[in-house]
């Protein structure tokens, strides 16, 4: 058994290195399950993201899990019945039996990431590489996946390389680490004294501070089809409240937050009501999203435009994932200013596809605080970071709570994760 794990900073090599690595090999026995692979799944040149909104996506064409495994299946060699024997083995190995009738929009990340690695195995790989395994999933699930791992690397004489970004998830079975850059020990603040500073003296952009209620739902009930996602849910959020928000894959986090941000048709038919404003009064979208500052794994898996950083923190200022307008010089220069308290100032030309996975998630990070937001709201925004730029990013979001009238709601599967500022919290239990 080898299981090697490929551990460094953000922007250190590690993605490079992999990508050299499989183009030496070029082989059908070799197997690379991507960062974006984390969040959804491509079918016939469509990206499906995991709990997708809009309840009429479901239609005759929606494949299901079966569906699409059968697919694979097929693809991958001849049906054979040494073949269909490790196909059933494998569904008997990751609990597929369940999730076959379901539709592919509707897998919860862990769900999903078990459809992934399905898939992958059909073809027996004798090198499967991972990158960033564990995000996204809550404890059960990363324990289940590494009791699958190790499994997988004894049952098959297979060979398994994780790429790894959060060092302390490394798997203790991992036989073998390489690393790009140094472990170092992290200090209990990195963001320079002068750069908090600036942050809490930056000048107000969004000045509706006087509101109470930002968030105010009563019995709100979410389905998709016979699916009960949220069930009679009461939740109010006061303006200045900084809330952890948590609960197992599947449980509706996402689905929440995205009733909150307007992006759920289904929210019209919900008592809610934002900013002291009840949905459906005569406000746009885009009245309650300017005053939102936002971050999801899902928005980082979409942003496919090579466009410099600079222009991506730039879209921040008017909700759009591309830019289509030129910001003017003063919003260039506040761009900049946000790149630079995120540490990736001198990545500001870069194109965003060039960057490592790390840095991208860095200058989201610098999209969501751009235009500062009355509401933040950050799903995971630590996904994909080092070490040090979780504390880094952890820093500024503690820095930015302190100004006045600043509201935030965090997602996270890592209670370590957390802020220092949070005064709050909702646990979303998964509906039978």
């Amino acid at each position: 058994m080898k299981i090697t794990a490929i551990a460094g900073l953000n922007g250190s090599g590690k993605t490079r290195y992999v990508d050299q690595l499989r183009k030496q090999l070029a082989s059908d026995k070799v197997r690379y399950i991507a960062f974006t692979d984390s969040y959804g799944v491509n079918v016939d040149g469509q990206y499906y993201l995991q709990l997708r909104w809009n309840q009429h996506d479901i239609d005759h064409e929606t494949p299901t899990v079966g569906e699409l495994l059968m697919r694979a299946f097929l693809m991958t060699g001849e049906d054979t019945l040494e073949r269909r024997q490790l196909r059933d083995h494998l569904y008997e190995l990751f609990h597929m039996e369940p999730l076959l009738d379901k539709y592919i929009i509707t897998l919860s990340s862990g769900e999903l990431r078990k459809f992934q690695l399905t898939k992958t195995l059909f073809s027996d790989p004798r090198l499967l590489i991972m990158d960033n395994p564990f995000i996204g999933l809550d404890a059960e699930t990363r324990d289940q996946l590494r009791d699958l791992l190790k499994l997988l690397a004894e049952e098959r004489d297979m060979e398994i390389m994780l790429v790894m970004s959060k060092t302390d998830d490394i798997p203790d079975f991992v036989t073998d680490i390489k690393y790009f850059t140094e472990p170092q020990e992290i200090p209990p603040h990195v963001l320079p004294k002068a750069k908090y500073e600036a942050i809490l003296s930056f000048p107000y952009t969004d000045n509706d501070y006087d509101c109470h209620h930002v968030i105010d739902m009563k019995k709100v009930t979410i389905r998709y089809g016979e699916r009960t996602i949220l069930k009679d849910l009461d939740w109010t959020v006061c303006n200045g409240e900084r809330w952890a928000l948590s609960g197992q894959n599947g449980s509706g986090k996402s689905t929440l937050l995205s009733l909150v941000c307007a992006d759920n048709p289904q929210s019209y038919a919900c008592d809610i009501t934002l900013f002291d404003r009840p949905r459906g009064s005569g406000e746009s979208i885009w009245d309650i999203k300017k005053h939102i500052g936002y971050v999801s794994p899902e928005m980082h898996r979409s942003y496919k435009r090579n466009l410099p950083a600079i222009r991506i923190v730039a879209s921040g200022l008017m909700d759009s994932i591309g830019l289509y307008a030129i910001p003017n010089p003063k919003d260039y220069e506040r761009c900049r200013w946000w790149l630079d308290i995120f540490g990736i100032g001198h990545l500001a030309d870069t194109p965003f596809l060039q960057l490592s996975s790390g840095e991208q998630r860095l200058v989201l990070l610098a999209r969501a605080f751009v235009k500062d937001p009355q509401l933040l709201i950050l799903d995971e925004p630590l996904h994909g970071l080092d070490l040090w730029n979780r504390r880094l990013t952890k820093d500024i979001i503690e820095a930015f709570c302190q100004r006045k009238g600043k509201t935030m709601i965090m997602v996270t599967h890592y209670q370590e994760e957390l802020p220092n500022v949070i005064t709050n919290s909702l646990f979303l239990k998964k509906q039978i």
